[in-house]
C-alpha cells in the first residue's frame, strides 16, 4: 500500500500576508517622510561584500551583542561569506567543513545534520538567534555568515547544545545603496543553479533587499537529484532617529532522492561504486523528501539613550515534510552476499511562534564598567507527524539496482506506532548576562537563565494523552585575561539540559525521563597578530554530558537517567590574511570522546548478529583528529588562486564500534577572475578523485554515505 495522499500544503495565506506587508511598506517609505532623520545613527547593517576578509572581528552569537571575539571566554568560529564564495559552498555541510570538532551526518537524507565535539545537533541550528529546529535542507543563498558557538549556550539560547550550536546571520537591507549580483552555476553531475541578490536604497529611511535562488541539480549519486528554490525578500525601516524595524520573510522548497547511503560488511562500507543506490529502482517516485518551509521575521530595535536599549524579535514559521524512503536497514549477509531493505514514510506539519525581548543596559556601578542583557523568550511550536513503516526484502550486497519498492503490508497501518499524533511545546524563559571590565586587562561574563518548557502529545486514537513540564536554571560563567592589545586567555563555564524528546513527540518509554545535562569546562587563548588581520585560537575543553536515557533492564518499555558521555578535546584556528596577500582558514580538532557510563547494549548489523555493552564506547561520528587548511592568493590583475587539504580521520559508524569510516584526505582547487563588473569562479572538489565516506548515520550501523567524485564548478556572477 501507498502513503495516503494529503492536500497541499496551506502557505499561500501567509505568503501572500508578508508579500502585501513588505510592498506596502515600501511603497509608504518610497519617498522620504517629512521628519525622517538622515543618519542611521545607532544601528549597523552587516555588509555581505566580504569585507572583513577570513577574520571578522565580532560575532553577534555568542553575547547576543557585537562582542570582540578576544572578549568572549568560550570558543566562537566564524564561516565569513568570503570563504563560502572562495570555496564554492552550496549546502550546510560544505560550510561546516570549515569548523573544527565538527563531523558530517546525512541526516537521513533530508535535513542538516552534523555532530560537535562529539554530540549530535540535530535540533540546535538557529537563525539570527532565534530558535530554527525544523528538519530540512537550509540553502546559503541569503546567508551573510555562519556562527558556530562551542559548548552549551542555554544561558541564552534555551534547550539543546550539548556540542554547541549553528547560527545562520543573513543578509540585510543597506541604507543608501542601490547594487546587486546575479550568478549563474553549472558543473558536474548536471550542477545547474542561478542567484540573484538585489539591494535597493528606497530613501534615507527605508531600504529592500531581495536574495533569490533556484536550482534543478543532478548527483554522483545514482537517481539523485535536487530541486529547490529559495525566495528572501527584506525591509528595513527607519522609523525614528533611534528606531528600526526590519521585516523578513523566506519562502524556500527542496525535493530530493531521500539517501541513506550504502550498507556495510565486515567492518566497513561495502565496497562499490560511489552511486551506488540501494532504494527503489524508480525513486523518483517512491523515494523522495520534500519540505517546505516559509517564515516571516520582524526585529525592532530602539535606543533610549546611550545606556539604554532594546531589541524585539517576533518569529512565525510553517514546515511541512513528505518524506518517503527505501533503505538498506536490514542485516547484511556474508555467505549470501544479500542486505534487508525497509520501506517507509513520514509526514510532518508544523507551525511555530517564538518571541524575543532584550533589553541592553550600560552603566557604571561599583567603579565597574558593565554591561547588561535581560531578557524573555516565550514560544510555542505545534507539531504533526504521522509515521508508517513496514514491508522489507533482501537484495543482492553488490548489485542492488533495478528492484522495486517493496510495499507496505495494511497491518502496518493500524500498528501503535503509526498512529498520527500532535505535540505542542511550549517555552517560557527569563534571562541574564553581564559582561564586566574588572580592571584594563580583566573581563568576566557571567549569566543564567531560567527555562519552562511544557511538552504534550496527543493521538489520533487509542493512546493517552501524554505530558510533561521542566524547569531548568542554566549558569554560564568566564573569565578573561588580556595582558597585551594582542593576546587573551579565558576560562569558562557553562551548562545545558536536553528535555526527553526535545524535538519530537513524547512516547510512553520516555515521559518519565528528566532532562539530561550538559557541562562544559574550557580555557584558551585567542591571538590578534598582523595588526588585527590574522587571528589565532585554541581550547582546551572538558564536555560532559549526563543523566543520559538507557532502556530500564527490569522494564524495557521505560527509559532511566543512568548514562554519561564525555569528550575531551583540543581545537585550533587560523583565519586571517598573511604577508603577500593570503587569505587563509586553517583549523585541527582532537577529540577523545567516549561513553563512560551506560546500560545499553548494541546490536551488530551484519550476520551473525552481536551485541555488546555500550559503556566503554566510542561515540559515532567523532574522528579522533580532523584538520583543514584554505588558502586564496590574490595575484593582482584581477586574478585570484588558491585551493585547499581537508583531512578526516577514521570514525565509527555508531556507538557499535564495528563498522568504520576509513580516514580520508581530499584536495580542492579554486579560480577567481574578475574583469570589470564580471567574476569568473572555477572550483574543482575532491581534486585527486579521492574514494572517501562523507558522512553516515551516527546511530546505525548500514548507512554511510560515499563523497563526491571529482567535481567541476564553474559561476559567472554579475555585479550592477
Amino acid at each position: 500500500m501507498h502513503a495516503p495522499l494529503r492536500q497541499p500544503h496551506a502557505l499561500q495565506p501567509l505568503a501572500a500576508a508578508v508579500l502585501a506587508t513588505l510592498c506596502g511598506a515600501a511603497l509608504a517609505q518610497g519617498t522620504p517622510l517629512a521628519n525622517a532623520p538622515k543618519t542611521l545613527g545607532e544601528v549597523t547593517v552587516q555588509s555581505s561584500s566580504g569585507d572583513d576578509g577570513y577574520s571578522p572581528a565580532a560575532s553577534s552569537t555568542a553575547t547576543k551583542g557585537s562582542a570582540p571575539l578576544r572578549d568572549v571566554p568560550q570558543a566562537v568560529n566564524v564561516v565569513p561569506g568570503q570563504l563560502l564564495r572562495d570555496q564554492g559552498a552550496r549546502s550546510m555541510e560544505d560550510a561546516l567543513r570549515n569548523v573544527p570538532g565538527v563531523a558530517m551526518s546525512h541526516g537521513d537524507g533530508q535535513r542538516d545534520q552534523v555532530t560537535i565535539r562529539g554530540f549530535n545537533s540535530l535540533a540546535d541550528q538557529f537563525v539570527d538567534g532565534v530558535r530554527d529546529d525544523a528538519l530540512y535542507f537550509r540553502d546559503l543563498a541569503d546567508i551573510e555568515r555562519i556562527e558556530v558557538l562551542k559548548g552549551p549556550a542555554a544561558v541564552l539560547y534555551g534547550r539543546g547544545s550539548s556540542g554547541g550550536l549553528i547560527n545562520r546571520v543573513t543578509k540585510k537591507p543597506k541604507f543608501g545603496e542601490t547594487s546587486g549580483e546575479a550568478s549563474l552555476g553549472l558543473g558536474s553531475f548536471d550542477y545547474r543553479r542561478a542567484t540573484a541578490d538585489v539591494n535597493v536604497g528606497l530613501s534615507d529611511s527605508a531600504a529592500f533587499r531581495l536574495n533569490a535562488a533556484v536550482e534543478d541539480s543532478g548527483s554522483y549519486r545514482d537517481q539523485q537529484f535536487v530541486k529547490r528554490h529559495n525566495f528572501a525578500p527584506s525591509l528595513a525601516l527607519k522609523l525614528a532617529a533611534q528606531t528600526k524595524l526590519l521585516l523578513q520573510y523566506t519562502n524556500a522548497r527542496d525535493k530530493r532522492v531521500t539517501d541513506f547511503g550504502i550498507p556495510a560488511l565486515n567492518g566497513r562500507p561495502v565496497n562499490v561504486p560511489a552511486g551506488t543506490y540501494y532504494g527503489s529502482s524508480n525513486a523518483a517516485r517512491d523515494d523522495t523528501s520534500t519540505s517546505t518551509v516559509q517564515s516571516f521575521t520582524a526585529t525592532l530595535n530602539h535606543r533610549f539613550n546611550d545606556d539604554w536599549s532594546v531589541r524585539n524579535v517576533t518569529r512565525l514559521y510553517d514546515y511541512a515534510l513528505d518524506r518517503y524512503n527505501t533503505v538498506p536497514g536490514g542485516t547484511t549477509d556474508p555467505v549470501n552476499m544479500t542486505v534487508g531493505r525497509s520501506r517507509s514514510f513520514i509526514l510532518r506539519d508544523e507551525q511555530g511562534v517564538f518571541n524575543q525581548t532584550d533589553v541592553t543596559w550600560r552603566n557604571r556601578l561599583g567603579g565597574l564598567q558593565q554591561e547588561w542583557l535581560m531578557g524573555m523568550e516565550l514560544g510555542q511550536q505545534k507539531k504533526w507527524a504521522h509515521s508508517v513503516s513496514g514491508g522489507a526484502d533482501r537484495v543482492p550486497l553488490l548489485n542492488p539496482g533495478n528492484r522495486p519498492a517493496p510495499d507496505i503490508p495494511a497491518a502496518s497501518y493500524n500498528a501503535d506506532g503509526a498512529i498520527p499524533n500532535d505535540t505542542t511545546q511550549d517555552t517560557a524563559a527569563l534571562y541574564w548576562q553581564n559582561q564586566i571590565t574588572l580592571a584594563p586587562q580583566w573581563k568576566a561574563l557571567v549569566g543564567a537563565r531560567y527555562d519552562m518548557f511544557g511538552q504534550e502529545t496527543s493521538f489520533d486514537r487509542k493512546l493517552a494523552t501524554l505530558s510533561r513540564t521542566d524547569k531548568k536554571f542554566s549558569p554560564r560563567a568566564g573569565l578573561v585575561w588580556q595582558p597585551g592589545d594582542t593576546v587573551a586567555y579565558y576560562v569558562s563555564y557553562s551548562k545545558s539540559f536536553q528535555p526527553s524528546a526535545e524535538t519530537f513527540a513524547l512516547s510512553a518509554s520516555n515521559t518519565g525521563a528528566e532532562p539530561e545535562i550538559t557541562e562544559n569546562k574550557e580555557i584558551g587563548v585567542k591571538l590578534d597578530l598582523l595588526d588585527g588581520r590574522l587571528n589565532l585560537t585554541g581550547a582546551l575543553f572538558n564536555l560532559e554530558r549526563s543523566n543520559i536515557k538507557n532502556s530500564d533492564p527490569a522494564n524495557p518499555g521505560r527509559q532511566i537517567n543512568v548514562g554519561t558521555q564525555r569528550t575531551n578535546g583540543l581545537e585550533l584556528t587560523a583565519n586571517g590574511r598573511l604577508p603577500g596577500r593570503w587569505d587563509v582558514s586553517a583549523g585541527y580538532a582532537h577529540l577523545d570522546g567516549r561513553i563512560t557510563k551506560s546500560l545499553a547494549r548494541s546490536t551488530s548489523s551484519q550476520l551473525p548478529t552481536v551485541t555488546s555493552p555500550t559503556q566503554g564506547k566510542v561515540p559515532g561520528l567523532t574522528p579522533r583528529n580532523s584538520a583543514f587548511l584554505w588558502a586564496m592568493k590574490d595575484l593582482g590583475q584581477g586574478l585570484r588562486l588558491g585551493g585547499g587539504v581537508n583531512y578526516v580521520g577514521a570514525r565509527f559508524t555508531s556507538t557499535t564500534n564495528l563498522v568504520t569510516l576509513p580516514a580520508y584526505t581530499t584536495l580542492d582547487a579554486a579560480l577567481q577572475y574578475t574583469l570589470g563588473q564580471w567574476d569568473l569562479d572555477v572550483n574543482v572538489k575532491n581534486l585527486t578523485n579521492r574514494k572517501y565516506y562523507v558522512s553516515a548515520h551516527g546511530g546505525r550501523d548500514n548507512y554511510s554515505l560515499p563523497g563526491s567524485p571529482r567535481a567541476l564548478q564553474v559561476t559567472l556572477r554579475t555585479r550592477f
